[in-house]
């Protein structure tokens, strides 16, 4: 295959999955505003900015709003092209991918892809979006999760396929270690949290809402929501599909699938350092996240992530160039990559 092709591939898969998770995360949160006894714009901000933290994305915020109020901070994660990560611009980047890659993949696919493409750009979706947030989020999820099955039932299992997996995956660890980390400041900087007041509890509850682990989270451990049974579920849950440990372990193995190299080796970087952490995962507790500092255990994981990102991109995309049209197409190669979110900034 194409480094090309597999680039275009690995980079629509994430660019599909960062819009469903932005939706998710805004969505949610808009929700959660409705619980609060005391909202005052000192109350909004504090709110907004932790969110704003987790996407890596805050100083390209403050560079286009003066106040993170919720007007700002869901016009920048939802509609505003200038933010590379908001939905409108995650999905317009899935579509260009796809396009740059058609043969590859289905009429099904692709025909729903650019159906969701013209939906977030029409003046529909934006009065949708004014009067009815939910429907708009909804409208996104739903179609993600059409895509998805739609890969699923046509999509041939080759080496493309593979690096869709990678991409999904890969995002979708990266998204849930942010959307857990919107939690910090709730948590003491070392050592197992306190038991958790009435609001933790609804801010806990957001994070599985927003990961749609509420209901495997109760049918796990019962109704009452503990920051640590909800770290170890969303961090180090083997059987949930949207935990980290789950993602990195269904990395590691499109990693495998591709080069066909087995499980006890590695053939390049990439492959090396996603068995890595499937074996710290693997081998850790929710009692050594918190000895290690939650902020900082999540910092360090989201680097780790990365790291597997650009590893992937060493071993299969750079390649040597020897025309214009293979400059041209490796620059663009390279400013996708630099658009994977840094890690959240250190706690205060």
């Amino acid at each position: 295959m194409l480094s090309r092709v597999a680039n275009s591939l690995y980079w629509m898969s994430r660019y599909i999955e960062r819009a469903d998770n932005t939706a998710r995360l805004v969505d949610v949160n808009l929700q959660l505003l409705l619980d609060y006894r005391r909202i005052d714009d000192e109350a909004l901000a504090g709110h907004w900015r932790p969110i704003l933290e987790s996407t890596g994305d805050e100083e390209k915020f403050k560079s286009l709003h003066p106040d993170a109020n919720g007007a700002n901070v869901t016009e920048f994660l939802v509609l505003q092209p200038e933010n590379p990560n908001s939905i409108v611009s995650a999905i317009a980047q899935a579509r260009e991918n796809a396009r740059m890659v058609r043969d590859q993949l289905t009429s099904d696919f692709w025909e729903e892809l650019n159906r969701l493409y013209l939906h977030v750009h029409s003046s529909r979706a934006r009065t949708i979006w004014r009067s009815s947030p939910h429907e708009f989020f909804q409208e996104i999820k739903n179609s993600v999760l059409l895509l998805h099955g739609l890969a699923n039932a046509t999509v041939v299992r080759n080496e493309g396929w593979n690096f869709m997996q990678t991409g999904c995956f890969l995002e979708r660890a990266d998204k849930t270690s942010r959307l857990l980390d919107v939690r910090h400041a709730s948590i003491p900087e070392r050592g197992a949290p306190a038991a958790a007041s009435q609001e933790d509890v609804l801010g806990w509850s957001a994070v599985l809402r927003s990961c749609s682990a509420w209901d495997a989270y109760k049918a796990q451990h019962g109704a009452e929501v503990q920051p640590a049974l909800v770290t170890e579920f969303l961090l180090l849950s083997d059987d949930f599909p949207r935990s980290v440990r789950f993602c990195v372990a269904a990395t590691d193995s499109s990693l495998r699938r591709i080069s066909g190299v087995a499980g006890d080796r590695f053939s390049n970087n990439a492959e090396k350092l996603a068995g890595r952490l499937l074996a710290e995962l693997s081998f850790s507790s929710v009692t050594d996240v918190f000895d290690h500092g939650f902020h900082g255990y999540i910092d360090q994981l989201q680097s780790k992530l990365n790291a597997i990102g650009a590893a992937l991109f060493q071993a299969y995309i750079y390649q040597p160039f020897h025309t214009l049209e293979d400059y041209e197409l490796r620059q663009q190669e390279e400013q996708q990559q630099q658009c994977a979110r840094p890690a959240a900034p250190p706690a205060p």
